[in-house]
């Protein structure tokens, strides 16, 4: 999967990167949780995120790298995830080729956000980031380009960029499987 629309593509090479997409196994139905950036930090500053991060060299893959960046950044023990498969990877306009990997995550759960990284962990109904009626998409001039994205609106919060567009994926991914 290509970055946003209207993006020119990155030059030079993709820095490998993973994410863990965390459903929740909650009671009554499933969720998914998202990490809310810290304002300070350079990159993606404030923005709506799942847990992760580059490769480093000792990660035996993007599933090991989307694990140690969970316990890194939320407190998520890697024993706590069941790992449930692979998306597309996602290749951002600024350079990393992102893989996201689904893991289911029961309760109860007991995570130590990170404050230097993380803002805020929040979760979202699975079923309300499912329904294509909640995905849209919008458009921003960005350094003289046009720049279009998707966005979730979860009450105040906005999922948008990668995230959005690793949400969206999952979501056609799931509509196709049960087809």
């Amino acid at each position: 999967m290509r970055a946003d629309e209207g993006a020119q593509p990155h030059a030079g090479p993709l820095v490998p990167a993973s994410v863990l997409v965390p459903i929740v196994a909650r009671e009554n139905a499933l969720t998914v949780l998202f990490t809310r950036r810290t304002e300070h930090l350079k990159a993606h500053s404030g923005q709506v995120a799942f847990p992760g991060g580059r490769a480093e060299p000792q990660d035996r893959g993007p599933e090991a790298t989307a694990l140690r960046e969970a316990k890194e950044e939320i407190g998520l023990e890697p024993d706590r995830v069941e790992l449930l498969g692979r998306l597309s990877a996602y290749d951002t306009r600024t350079g990393f080729r992102v893989t996201p990997v689904v893991g289911l995550v029961p309760t109860p759960l007991a995570l130590a956000p990170d404050p230097n990284e993380v803002a805020e962990v929040f979760e979202v109904p699975l079923a309300f980031l499912l329904d294509p009626r909640n995905h849209r998409r919008d458009s921003r001039l960005w350094q003289g380009e046009v720049r279009r994205f998707y966005t979730i609106a979860w009450g105040e919060r906005v999922i948008w960029g990668a995230t959005a567009a690793i949400v969206v994926n999952l979501s056609r991914y799931l509509r196709a499987a049960a087809r």
